[in-house]
């Protein structure tokens, strides 16, 4: 097989890149808006970035490339967010992927978003989605992944993928990862020398925090008014606005007291490793973010080594 290129828009901090070529893919090229995740991504990272607007990003700027992926913005179509779909500006960037797809005409496309997609609008975005998508001539395969059940790693994360291919042989030989064994821990996942920044002792909350957070073994979650844990054992979704000191905030009772976890351990829960390099040049409120909005790496891993069978 010919060396496959890929382009990837909405790169974030790279974690579909990260992903593919774990899998054994070169990535040619990726676009993001967002200046502070380009610091992240270029420390991490050696293929071209643009740094730019997807609106304005021209297609004679880019190398032609037979792969698409675009993980592309999901809080026009999440709960979290308002639900305002193609009516958001963030929902319209889908029809700034199909820009690139008329161009280009890749082989393979790899999208994700939020589970919720699927049910946006009683259905009709995802039928809108598809049926863009179908019209083109791409055959499709999606699917709802956790990545507890597929990436071996211990966080609540529902995300759908969407993978596309030019010919039919290729979706004939193509399936989603099987599910695994999660046999890592949230233990294996935290430090134990913190910061004392990161310690709920001055908090407002924290008396009701103290009295709430009994289980050393899980994660819990400040829901504005009351206390969550998570009886899983898994952590919640990793939210974008963890560093603003909303809701969403995973926190945990460690040896000494009440704590956040820090960005470094935020990293791990989406599956990237000691090596990866969180900027120290960057703000925590910014790195809570790039991590937040980034994809689960192991299971993006898992998905590219089934793409390239089903190619080869």
């Amino acid at each position: 097989m010919k060396s496959i290129k890929i382009g990837s828009l909405f790169a974030g901090i790279g974690g579909i890149e990260m992903g593919l070529q774990n899998a054994g893919f070169n990535i040619a090229w990726s676009n993001e808006i967002d200046k502070k995740a380009c610091v992240t991504f270029k420390e991490n990272f050696n293929h071209r970035l643009i740094e730019k607007d997807v609106n304005d990003l021209k297609i004679n700027e880019v190398e032609k490339i037979d792969f698409l992926t675009a993980g592309f913005p999901c809080q026009a179509f999440s709960i979290a967010g308002y639900r305002k779909g193609f009516d958001d500006d963030r929902g319209n960037v889908f029809f700034q992927i199909l820009r690139f797809i008329d161009a280009f005409k890749p082989k393979v496309l790899l999208l994700e978003n939020v589970k919720n997609l699927v049910s946006h609008d009683k259905g009709n975005t995802f039928k809108i989605i598809k049926s863009e998508l179908e019209q083109r001539g791409y055959n499709l395969s999606y699917k709802v992944l956790n990545s507890a059940e597929y990436g071996n790693i211990p966080q609540n994360r529902e995300r759908i993928y969407i993978v596309g291919f030019k010919y039919r042989k290729h979706l004939k030989k193509f399936k989603f990862p099987s599910k695994i064994e999660l046999n890592v821990s949230i233990k294996d996942l935290l430090d134990s020398d913190i910061d004392q920044k990161f310690y709920y002792i001055n908090s407002r909350y924290y008396p009701i925090l103290k009295k709430e957070m009994t289980n050393k073994e899980t994660l819990y979650q400040w829901r504005r008014v009351y206390v969550r844990e998570n009886k899983s054992n898994l952590c919640p979704t990793l939210t974008a606005n963890m560093g603003t000191g909303g809701h969403n905030v995973p926190l945990l009772l460690d040896h000494l007291d009440i704590r956040k976890l820090t960005p470094r351990e935020c990293a791990r829960f989406q599956g990237y490793d000691n090596s990866f390099v969180l900027p120290e040049s960057l703000p925590n409120s910014a790195l809570y973010k790039q991590i937040g909005n980034s994809v689960t790496v192991p299971v993006i891993e898992a998905i590219g080594r089934k793409i390239k069978q089903a190619i080869e």
